[in-house]
């Protein structure tokens, strides 16, 4: 029963996907951004739901059966006030720029930008290993759940070969507004079906009081923040939200809202389904304690769907897993579709590989290349998934820290006229360097933080990001007048 409710669910989802295409235009601008038509509610759906990933669910959950309830300030608190932010301060002014101008990807504004198909190529290249281990999670995230929801029945490796063909059929078929679609159905379910699980998993726990109790009475550390939690960790995690301001798959939705006023309900919305969503997630971890205790490592990313199997009816036990893989399946494909459509653009179009023709025989070119990059790109995520053995919020921290460390250049782009290529190119540099000698130092120690002081990676990273950006751009020509005035044309006019 637990099986054939989840295959409906699949079934569901690809049924909402494909019909997307009913209203396909045929155009590159069309599947890569849905011809920027995306209104508020399917806009706040999409960047919620591509933003909630299987580290939202799986991973807050295992975390916060490692640590304890403080798991929530950690990530929730924060990214309830600073993406919000991001959108209305810098999503708002690269839809602007990209409506103008016709970007579809990130790399295109920053190439145009700072005139460079350098600093276009290295970003290329950053983003798209930074994305690899976030795709990584979803997929392992489809597996884990698979394997516990069914007691052990199906193994790891079939559920993410469920998902990524699933993900694969919606994106490939129905592009970017079948991936709005299918996210905004998504969305609902695991935001409606956690409720239900949180619900339903206390009462059988005996109540929220008395549960809650009998973890104290065992684990009090787990209960407040105490020494599980330093206060320069919580404090430098403040950070890790940024990663949203340069997430591929953020800046492709921002980029196919209608108007900038389609802005308004996700940016006052979006706090809300955080709340929604992360407080089920970290109790229901923490009370995972009851019946689960001695998980560690990875094992406890699934602490929930262990809960789920023990405690649920077979029908409930389906529709939660489905919630699970909703969950999961609604980051994935925007994942995908984003670097299908840099590549596409950053790559084949704009080194002239789709050749000549008319406008609807290069159109079709492309879009037939972005599918055959969706294909192959998910296809070795999924082999990389059958070697993974990691925890899902470890792996998601190292990836967001990456994002939120490139953070300072998209600020500079969008609001320092001075900014120069040279400077973005350097702190790009520095990114790298800086972040694969912390992800050597510190990949197999839990916790990790820079010398055990309690500082997070992202917070030396993000600073000396910053800094190079500033000096190098402050020590190299400035950027041409007349260019830099095209993506300021308030400005531009005074």
């Amino acid at each position: 029963m637990t099986l054939l409710v989840i295959g409906l669910y699949l079934v569901g989802v690809l049924t909402v996907g494909l019909l997307s295409h009913r209203l396909f235009r045929g155009t590159g601008e069309d599947y890569f951004v849905a011809t920027r038509s995306i209104g508020p509610f399917v806009l706040l759906m999409s960047l919620f739901g591509t933003n909630m990933t299987a580290f939202s669910i799986l991973g807050a959950s295992g975390e916060a059966h490692r640590i304890g309830i403080g798991v929530f300030s950690l990530m929730a608190s924060a990214s309830a006030l600073v993406i919000p932010t991001i959108f209305f301060f810098v999503g708002t002014r690269l839809w602007s720029a990209g409506k103008r101008m016709g970007f579809l990807t990130q790399v295109q504004y920053f190439r145009a930008r700072f005139q460079s198909d350098a600093l276009g190529m290295l970003l290329f290249v950053v983003l798209v290993a930074l994305t690899i281990p976030y795709l990584l999670i979803g997929v392992l995230g489809g597996g884990l759940t698979l394997t516990q929801i069914t007691g052990g029945d199906v193994p790891s490796w079939v559920g993410g070969l469920v998902i990524s063909v699933v993900v694969v059929s919606y994106v490939t078929y129905g592009g970017l507004r079948g991936t709005a679609w299918a996210n905004t159905f998504q969305t609902l379910v695991f935001m409606t079906l956690g409720a239900v699980a949180f619900v339903y998993l206390v009462n059988q726990l005996g109540g929220l009081s008395s549960a809650l109790s009998r973890v104290a009475d065992a684990r009090p550390d787990l209960m407040v923040r105490g020494d599980n939690i330093q206060p320069l960790k919580l404090l430098t995690y403040l950070l890790i939200p940024c990663s949203a301001g340069m997430f591929p798959h953020l800046f492709m939705h921002w980029l196919s809202a209608r108007r900038v006023e389609t802005f308004r309900f996700p940016i006052i919305a979006y706090p809300i389904c955080m709340v929604i969503v992360w407080i089920p997630s970290v109790m229901l971890g923490v009370l995972g304690h009851i019946d689960f205790p001695d998980l560690q490592g990875p094992a406890a990313s699934g602490v929930l769907v262990k809960m789920i199997h023990l405690h649920a009816p077979d029908l409930l036990a389906g529709l939660l897993g489905a919630g699970v893989f909703a969950a999961v399946m609604s980051s994935l494909d925007s994942q995908v579709l984003a670097l299908s459509t840099m590549f596409t653009q950053d790559i084949v179009r704009h080194r002239g590989w789709l050749g000549g023709g008319n406008r609807e025989e290069v159109d079709r070119r492309q879009i037939l290349a972005g599918r055959l990059f969706v294909i192959s790109v998910v296809a070795i995520t999924y082999g990389l998934s059958l070697f993974a053995n990691t925890s899902i919020f470890g792996l998601a921290i190292w990836s967001f820290t990456g994002f939120a460390s490139l953070f300072p250049i998209v600020v500079a782009a969008v609001f320092w006229r001075r900014s120069t290529r040279h400077g973005v190119m350097a702190a790009i540099v520095t990114v790298v360097a800086l972040w694969i000698y912390f992800f050597v130092d510190g990949w197999q120690v839990p916790g990790y933080t820079v010398g055990g002081s309690g500082v997070m990676p992202v917070a030396v990273i993000f600073l000396a990001c910053s800094a190079a950006i500033v000096l190098v751009s402050l020590l190299t020509a400035p950027p041409d007048a007349k260019a830099v005035a095209r993506f300021f044309p308030d400005g531009a006019r005074r």
